[in-house]
C-alpha cells in the first residue's frame, strides 16, 4: 500500500515536472513575426512607456490571484445573478453625419452612421473565457443578434477572451463578410474561424470607404490567449476618421501608462464621440487604478486630453472581472466628471440607444493631473463605495 502510494506521488511529481516544461510551450503561440520596433523585440511586444501589467493585479501570485477570483475567497462586494435588459431594435442603416449607438455590453458597441454598421470588440456569448469557462454574463446582450443589422466594419483591439470571442466572429463573418481591423497578430486568431482581418501596427492606416479611414492607435495593455503567449499579438485603440461631424475613438481596452497616448488620437481630428472603459479597475479594496486598465478616476483624465465632445462608458457591468460592486464604476465616474467640471462623458443602460450631436469646438487642452484628480475624489462618499 504505501509503495503504491509512493509510486503514485512519483508519477504526479513527474507529471507536474513535464507539465511545468512542456505545456507552456505547447500553449504558446507566434501569432506575429516582423522587424523590431519601439514596442516589439522582434519576439513579444510590450508598452513603450513603461510596463506595470506583468504583475498580479492584486499582489502575490498570479495562480493566488485566479484561485481567490475562482473561489470567491477575496470577500468582493456580491453582483446580481441577473440584470434586466431591455434589447434595442436598430435601424437598418444610418445615413450623413446622424450618429446612433448602442452599448450592446462589456466593450461592444453597435455605431451607425454615414451608411455604416459598425461593431467594437463584438462578444454575444455567455461566459468570457476559454473552453467554456471564464466569468459568465450577467446581463444579456443589449440587441439579440438576429436583430442586429448587417455589419460593415468590426474593430478588435486585442486577443482577450471578453474582446475577441471566436465564436461571434465566426458567427458574423458567415452572415455579413464585414470589414475586420486589428493589429498586428490578431489575425492570426480571427483566421482560425474562417474569417479575414486586415492587422495594422500602431499608426498604420486603411480606407474603407471613401472618405472613411479606421487608424490603429496606441494604448497601455497586454495580450493572451494563454499563459504562456503573452504579448505575442499587440493591443490598440482606433479612429475612425469621418469626413463630417467628429471623428470616433474607440479605447479597447487599457491602462493610463504615460497619460500621452490620448494626445496622439486627438491629433487625427477632432473626436465626437469616445467608447472608454471604466470597470475592472479594483483588485483589492480602495484600488482606483490598476496597470492594464483605467478605472473612472482615469477615464476622466483620458477625456479631457482627448478634448472629445462626448463619451460613452464601456468595459463595466456586464462581466465580473474584478473587485468593484457591479455600480462603482458608473457612481465614481459622476464624481469624477464633477472633479473636472465637465459633461458629456455618461454610462448608460446597456441596449440604450443614444444620438450623438456633431462634434463641437475642442476644449482648450486641460492640466489636471491624476494626482490631482485622486485627491478630489480622496473624500468620504467615494471611500465608501466598494
Amino acid at each position: 500500500m504505501v509503495r503504491t502510494v509512493l509510486a503514485a506521488l512519483l508519477l504526479l511529481v513527474l507529471a507536474i515536472g513535464l507539465a511545468i516544461t512542456i505545456v507552456p510551450r505547447f500553449l504558446d503561440r507566434l501569432y506575429y513575426e516582423g522587424p523590431a520596433s519601439d514596442h516589439y523585440d522582434g519576439a513579444r511586444f510590450f508598452n513603450p512607456d513603461g510596463d506595470d501589467t506583468m504583475a498580479p493585479p492584486a499582489g502575490g501570485s498570479r495562480g493566488g490571484f485566479l484561485w481567490r477570483q475562482l473561489t470567491g475567497s477575496d470577500d468582493r462586494p456580491a453582483w446580481p445573478d441577473t440584470v434586466a435588459v431591455t434589447p434595442a431594435r436598430p435601424p437598418a442603416r444610418v445615413e450623413g453625419t446622424r450618429m446612433l449607438v448602442t452599448w450592446v455590453g462589456h466593450a461592444t458597441v453597435l455605431i451607425q452612421t454615414q451608411g455604416l454598421n459598425i461593431l467594437t470588440d463584438p462578444v454575444w456569448g455567455e461566459r468570457a473565457g476559454p473552453l467554456g469557462f471564464g466569468p459568465r454574463r450577467v446581463a444579456a446582450p443589449g440587441i439579440r443578434f438576429e436583430d442586429l443589422p448587417r455589419i460593415d466594419l468590426v474593430l478588435v483591439s486585442h486577443n482577450h477572451y471578453d474582446h475577441l470571442e471566436k465564436a461571434t466572429l465566426r458567427r458574423l463573418w458567415q452572415r455579413d463578410t464585414p470589414t475586420i481591423v486589428t493589429s498586428l497578430g490578431n489575425d492570426s486568431v480571427i483566421a482560425q474561424t474562417g474569417a479575414r482581418a486586415t492587422a495594422l501596427d500602431w499608426r498604420g492606416t486603411v480606407q474603407v470607404r471613401p472618405g472613411i479611414r479606421v487608424a490603429v492607435t496606441r494604448n497601455h495593455h497586454w495580450g493572451s490567449r494563454w499563459f504562456a503567449d503573452r504579448n505575442r499579438a499587440l493591443w490598440s485603440s482606433f479612429v475612425l476618421q469621418l469626413p463630417a461631424g467628429g471623428n470616433l475613438f474607440f479605447a479597447g481596452d487599457t491602462g493610463f501608462g504615460d497619460g500621452q497616448w490620448p494626445a496622439e488620437a486627438a491629433a487625427l481630428g477632432p473626436i465626437r464621440l469616445a467608447l472608454l472603459p471604466i470597470g475592472a479597475f479594483r483588485f483589492v479594496p480602495g484600488q482606483m487604478v490598476s496597470g492594464a486598465h483605467i478605472g473612472p478616476a482615469h477615464a476622466a483624465l483620458v477625456f479631457e486630453r482627448l478634448r472629445a465632445s462626448r463619451a460613452l462608458a464601456i468595459h463595466w457591468g456586464t462581466f465580473r472581472l474584478s473587485y468593484e460592486a457591479r455600480d462603482t464604476p458608473p457612481r465614481m465616474l459622476a464624481a469624477a466628471m464633477k472633479c473636472l467640471n465637465r459633461t458629456g462623458f455618461d454610462a448608460v443602460a446597456i441596449g440604450r440607444t443614444v444620438e450623438v450631436p456633431v462634434a463641437t469646438n475642442p476644449p482648450p487642452l486641460p492640466a489636471t493631473t491624476p494626482v490631482a484628480m485622486l485627491a478630489c475624489l480622496d473624500t468620504p462618499a467615494v471611500r465608501a463605495l466598494r
